[in-house]
Order: structure tokens, then sequence, then C-alpha cells
């Protein structure tokens, strides 16, 4: 299982394949990822622990464990846990590439290209 860390946390690849590819996301508290977006893929997010603001092309909006965030092919988009406790998301990808080439950092916390 590949499994990386980040500034902001930690991902596990559950699952992939031609079609899709699917993570398990870990944000810590004060944690967000880079606003981005992508040109091969889209995303939908499930929140299954903690709690989550997602802005998706400029509209912020909290998401609470259950619920989903689609995010289109070329949408901007972040994820922010500002709680004391960690945020876990599953992210399913879909599209023709999974790379990690394909992510467009717009702003990023931790000045990554």
């Amino acid at each position: 299982m590949e499994y990386d860390v980040r500034p902001w946390g930690e991902y596990f690849v559950l699952d992939d394949s031609k079609t899709h590819k699917v993570k398990r996301i870990v944000v810590k508290p004060g944690g967000r990822l880079s606003y981005q977006y992508h040109f091969h893929r889209a995303e939908v997010w499930t929140i299954v622990e903690g709690e989550a603001l997602i802005t998706i092309d400029g509209i912020d909006k909290v998401y609470k464990v259950g619920e989903v965030a689609i995010i289109p092919l070329k949408a901007k988009h972040r994820i922010q846990n500002s709680t004391n406790e960690n945020l876990v998301f599953i992210e399913v990808q879909w599209g023709e590439s999974f790379e990690e080439s394909d992510i467009v950092r717009i702003e990023d916390d931790y000045n990554r290209n």
C-alpha cells in the first residue's frame, strides 16, 4: 500500500487502477492542503472523522461526518482542518491520470510548487 507523509498530515492509497484511485487522507489539526486543481481527474471527498472546511471554486462550506464534496475536473479546491482533532476523509479520484504531477497549486502554506 502506498503511503506518504505531507506537511499537513498523511495519506494511504487503498486502491489504484486504470479507472480510479482511492485514498484515506488524514489532516492534522490546523492543517490544510494547497488550493489546487487538476487537468486529468475529478474527485469525491467523503468525511469519515472530524469536520472539514472545504473550498470549491472560492466557495467555503463546512462538512461533517457522512457528508460528501464533489470536485469536478479543473475545479479549484482545498480542504482544511480548523479543529483540535484529526480530520479523516476518503478521496475517490476518477479520470485519465492519477499522478501527483497533475496537481496545479494556486496557493500553498508550505511553499510547494
